[in-house]
C-alpha cells in the first residue's frame, strides 16, 4: 500500500522562493523609478521656472528663441500650472517692495514659518488680484496657446499626471506626481522666498541672502542676493565658490543662437 506524502502547510503559502524574489524586485525597482521620475520632474519645473519664468520672462535678462520659449511654457503647463503673466506679476510686485509693507511674501513682515510652509496661498493671493497683474505684468503678451492651453494649469496638471501614469503605473505615477509637488510647492519654491530671505550670507547690500546648497536644488535660485543686487543678469553666481545650475544650459543655448542674454554682474559690475 502506497503511502501519501502531504505537503506541510506552511509550504502551501509560502509560494516559491524565485517568484516571492521577482515580486519584491519588481516593487523596489517601481519604487526607484518613481523617485527617479520625481526627481527629473522637479528638476524640468525648477529650470523652466528659473530660465523661462524668472530670467526671461520677468527680468528681460535673456530673450530665448519662440520655439525654447514655447517649450519651457509647455513644460511649466504639465508640470506645474502656473501662468506666466501672474508668476511674472508677482515677481515684479516682490522687488517692487521687497521685504516692505506690499511684498508679497517677506517672511521678515509675515513671519518665517508663514512663507516657508504658506508661500503659495501668499502667491495665490496676490496672483489672483487683478490689479497686481495689470500693474505689474502689462507688458506680458498672451498668445492663442496661452488662451487655449498654458493659462489653465489645472488642464496641464492633471494631463501630465494622467500621461505620467499611464507610463509607469497609476500607483507609481501618483507617488512621483506627489512627491514633485510637495517638493517643489512646499520646499523648493518656499525656501527661495523663506530661507532666502532669512538666513544665509550676502555679496551685496539687500535684504536677500544666498545659500550655496539651496541653489544647487534650485538652478541656481539659492544665491538669491545676488539676484536682488542684480536682477537683470543672466547669471546668478558671483564669486568662484558659487554655482548657477542653470548657467551652463543659457550659454549652450547662447552657442546654439538660441538666447540672447543682456549683460552678467561680472559685466556690470566690472
Amino acid at each position: 500500500m502506497c503511502s501519501i506524502r502531504r505537503t506541510p502547510p506552511w509550504l502551501i503559502h509560502a509560494g516559491s522562493p524565485d517568484t516571492s524574489f521577482s515580486e519584491g524586485s519588481g516593487v523596489l525597482f517601481s519604487l526607484i523609478l518613481s523617485l527617479v521620475v520625481a526627481v527629473i520632474l522637479i528638476q524640468v519645473a525648477v529650470f523652466s521656472t528659473t530660465i523661462y519664468l524668472h530670467r526671461t520672462a520677468t527680468h528681460r535678462a535673456l530673450t530665448l528663441h519662440p520655439a525654447v520659449a514655447w517649450a519651457f511654457r509647455c513644460a511649466l503647463w504639465i508640470t506645474t500650472g502656473l501662468a506666466t503673466k501672474e508668476w511674472v506679476a508677482v515677481h515684479r510686485k516682490h522687488h517692487a517692495f521687497t521685504d516692505e509693507e506690499g511684498d508679497p511674501h517677506s517672511p521678515q513682515l509675515m513671519g518665517f514659518w508663514s512663507v516657508q510652509l504658506g508661500n503659495v496661498f501668499h502667491y495665490v493671493k496676490e496672483a489672483k488680484n487683478p490689479d497686481v497683474i495689470e500693474r505689474y505684468a502689462r507688458d506680458i503678451k498672451e498668445d492663442w496657446w496661452d488662451r487655449t492651453f498654458f493659462n489653465h494649469g489645472l488642464y496641464g496638471l492633471v494631463g501630465g499626471t494622467i500621461a505620467l501614469c499611464f507610463v509607469i503605473g497609476l500607483g507609481w505615477g501618483l507617488l512621483a506626481a506627489g512627491i514633485h509637488a510637495v517638493m517643489y510647492v512646499f520646499v523648493l519654491s518656499s525656501s527661495i522666498n523663506g530661507l532666502c530671505h532669512a538666513v544665509g550670507y550676502k555679496n551685496f547690500d539687500n535684504t536677500a541672502t544666498n545659500l550655496r546648497f539651496l541653489a544647487l536644488l534650485t538652478g541656481g535660485e539659492g544665491l538669491h542676493n545676488n539676484h536682488h543686487g542684480y536682477p537683470r543678469s543672466p547669471k546668478f553666481s558671483w564669486r568662484t565658490s558659487e554655482i548657477d545650475p542653470a548657467w551652463p544650459i543659457i550659454k549652450l543655448l547662447i552657442a546654439l543662437k538660441l538666447a540672447k542674454p543682456y549683460k552678467t554682474i561680472e559685466e556690470v559690475a566690472a
